[in-house]
């Protein structure tokens, strides 16, 4: 099983941006889709983007327009990009990966430790 590891959270003003990594321990590039998730406390992980190995992506409502996924499977690693960061955007990140029912049936890894995002001023 492929093992995550997130990086990249902090504190930023509203308005502002970061860049969330998630480097994967094996090969992403035969897996069909890479996703980041979003977690505060009380409530369920929320799906918040997803990215084929196509290339293909898709983004929650609460956050399209803002946010930016990629993957470099070169260097197993999936990204987020986060532009126009919002107090509602707290949370703890994490990434999974999938089939292409990932956004049903969820995600097929371990969850990893996650990063941090407090947008606040």
């Amino acid at each position: 099983q492929v093992q995550l590891v997130e990086s990249g959270g902090g504190l930023v003003q509203p308005g502002g941006s970061l860049r969330l990594s998630c480097v994967a321990s094996g090969d992403i590039l035969s897996i069909d889709i890479m996703a980041w998730y979003r977690q505060t406390p009380g409530k369920q992980r929320e799906l918040v983007a997803a990215i084929t190995k196509g290339g293909n992506t898709n983004y929650a409502d609460s956050v399209q327009g803002r946010f930016t996924i990629s993957r470099d499977n070169s260097k197993n690693t999936v990204y987020l990009q986060m532009n126009s960061l919002k107090p509602e955007d707290t949370a703890v990140y994490y990434c999974n990966y999938g089939d292409y029912d990932l956004p049903v049936a969820g995600p097929f890894g371990s969850w990893g430790p996650g990063t941090q995002v407090t947008v606040s001023s």
